[in-house]
């Protein structure tokens, strides 16, 4: 994409960011129709991935959740583009925390907190919201887009409020800057690893599914105690996160222990409510017999 192109959607989106919450979400009832009806957007991906993790339901049941998921899907993309310009207040009020003493305790106690989530609900707001919550400093693991220049633009909206973006690929060197003070590394645990990053696989969503095991190996190195975002839709436009200590002291856990905690509570999430996961999302791309590796049956 050349500079000019890209000026043009960027002060394109930057505009509709302007508009008021009510015109977007008209905006969006209509990009609904686009993606379902009109393109088709990926519904192959959506409903294999619906099948596979429900055999228990319906075609009827399948249908039903899969265009529940692409009215959300319509909203988190309009949701998305108003964080450009979304003022601390706003957001304040539309994304709630519960419990946040979770992590602040420990970070009063000097104890670096990770916070692990996954591709449920509004999780970009989550990454905007959190460090205006904190005096410390909230650190956002990405994985690095292929067009640098919107790669920019995202990770200047995403620490508007003050988040520092890391590169997956720098996590470790960041966090040696970072061992004299506490801080909190937000990460993302439902993404794909890539096939030679590939090593362990764990039953979710009645299939085995790799898994990064990044969270762990950081939880562990460090022992820093591991909290999960449970994002929670009130009403369109409106969210809350439960923030739960899952583990106190990662040390003390065994091999896989802690990718299987966050991992189950994904899971939990998306039981309940699974239009707001992200189904279009190639999630399960190989298997265990694709590539010989282990597969944890019993998690």
């Amino acid at each position: 994409m050349n500079l000019i192109t890209f000026r043009l959607i960027s002060g394109l989106l930057y505009l509709i960011s302007l508009l008021p919450f009510w015109i977007l979400y008209l905006i969006s009832d209509f990009l609904y129709f686009i993606l379902y009806y009109l393109t088709g957007y990926r519904r192959k991906v959506v409903f294999n991935n619906l099948r596979n993790s429900f055999p228990e339901k319906s075609i009827d049941e399948l249908k039903s959740i899969e265009k529940r998921y692409y009215h959300y899907l319509a909203d988190l993309i309009v949701e998305s583009v108003k964080s450009f310009t979304i003022s601390s207040e706003e957001i304040r009020k539309r994304f709630v925390f519960k419990n946040l003493s979770a992590i602040s305790s420990n970070l009063d106690a000097g104890r670096s907190v990770i916070a692990v989530s996954g591709h449920y609900g509004n999780w970009e707001w989550a990454s905007i919201a959190i460090a205006q919550q904190l005096k410390e400093d909230v650190l956002i693991v990405y994985k690095p887009l292929s067009n640098k220049r919107f790669e920019k633009l995202i990770n200047s909206t995403r620490s508007k409020f003050g988040a520092i973006m890391v590169p997956m690929k720098n996590t470790l060197r960041k966090l040696t800057e970072y061992k004299s003070k506490p801080y909190v590394l937000a990460l993302v645990g439902d993404q794909t690893p890539p096939r030679e990053e590939s090593n362990y696989f764990t039953g979710f969503l009645n299939q085995p599914t790799a898994v990064f095991l990044g969270v762990e190996k950081i939880a562990v190195r460090y022992n820093n105690p591991v909290i999960y975002f449970n994002i929670n839709r009130i009403k369109r436009g409106y969210y809350e996160c439960a923030i739960e200590l899952i583990v106190d002291n990662p040390k003390s856990t065994k091999e896989f222990e802690i990718t299987n905690i966050h991992t189950k509570e994904l899971e939990k999430n998306i039981l309940v409510a699974p239009e707001f996961w992200l189904w279009s999302h190639k999630r399960w791309k190989f298997s265990p017999s694709d590539l010989k590796l282990k597969n944890d049956r019993s998690a």
